[in-house]
């Protein structure tokens, strides 16, 4: 949070103050050396985050606050020992009737997450494969609910409200251009269950996450712990075909990919890829994390200035090269 956009829905910013919409991170009731209490909080929006305080605090006159709650503030940015901080002048708790982006509060993908769903709900319905359809449709439908708000990690790439779905239909859209041309090269690739593959890929996030009401996920789940979205992922391939009699084989095929989608055992994989379809899945799924990783390192450098070193890509520096190809180029 900087000081000319403390809050995303910010309304006025003159000399200093604010007004807007944010997320309660922390609250404490703390009391100053004359035994006044006053609230300590640190609150946040898509951009950041910033200390406030509220002086001569009386919950009976200013309400209740907890962390995660999503409030209205109105106040104004003073220095204190060098770092920014917010004093509350108003404060309240967001209505029903308040009309509020939560994009501009959490981090979130850019997708319509209903509209995602239903693309790829449809595009299963598409498979020749009538057994993946069956299988591919059924999983979606029973975690519906959670995969259209769940991130697809706890802090790397795509640790977005959302993310789960950006990454899931990412990857769909690079795979169709990759199958469209090796279908010409290798007529027997599956294309249905290299689709199939990657829509499930990642669906056990759903259950190694825990997630909160806005969609970010604040820890692992003691079964994410100790069993991983791999395994996890597996076993609910394993109790849906069960569930719709889906033939040992292709319950057996869609596993393999999942347990083989992080390529090999250094990065988490039980198996390597030991067929084609669950090959593509593997490299399309590093390809789009890396450069999700890669994008967001360089939005926050300057045109001809390097990142930091980014542990998540074997601790390399990114250089921004500036070169944006002309749309004339690209035809």
């Amino acid at each position: 949070m900087g000081r000319m956009r403390l809050l995303s829905n910010c309304i006025s910013n003159v000399s200093g103050q604010v007004e807007g919409f944010c997320l309660i991170k922390s609250v404490l009731v703390k009391s100053n050396v004359k035994g006044a209490d006053y609230l300590d909080m640190i609150i946040s929006d898509v951009d950041g985050e910033i200390n406030a305080k509220l002086w001569d605090y009386s919950p009976s006159l200013h309400g209740m606050y907890s962390m995660g709650d999503i409030i209205k503030v109105r106040g104004t940015i003073n220095m204190w020992k060098d770092t920014e901080q917010l004093r509350i002048d108003r404060i309240r708790h967001k209505r029903d009737d308040d009309m509020v982006d939560m994009s501009s509060l959490v981090p979130s993908a850019p997708v319509d997450c209903e509209a995602a769903f239903s693309t790829l709900y449809d595009f299963a319905g598409s498979f020749g494969d009538g057994e993946l359809t069956r299988l591919t449709q059924y999983i979606l439908r029973t975690h519906k609910e959670a995969i259209l708000s769940h991130p697809a990690a706890l802090k790397l790439h795509h640790a977005t409200r959302g993310g789960l779905l950006h990454h899931t239909t990412t990857m769909l859209e690079v795979a169709k251009h990759i199958v469209g041309v090796y279908k010409k090269i290798y007529p027997e690739l599956s294309s249905d269950l290299v689709y199939a593959g990657i829509i499930l890929h990642d669906v056990a996030k759903t259950e190694e996450l825990l997630v909160g009401e806005f969609g970010l996920a604040t820890a692992y789940s003691t079964r994410g712990q100790l069993i991983g979205h791999i395994n996890l992922g597996v076993a609910m391939v394993e109790k849906a075909a069960a569930e719709l009699s889906v033939s040992e084989e292709t319950a057996t095929l869609i596993s393999h990919i999942l347990l083989s989608h992080h390529g090999q055992p250094d990065f988490g994989s039980p198996k390597q890829p030991m067929f084609p379809e669950a090959e593509i899945v593997a490299d399309v799924d590093m390809l789009d994390a890396r450069m999700f990783e890669m994008f967001d390192a360089l939005s926050s450098v300057e045109v001809g200035a390097f990142t930091d070193r980014q542990w998540a890509l074997d601790n390399r520096q990114l250089y921004r090269h500036g070169h944006v190809l002309k749309t004339s180029d690209a035809e």
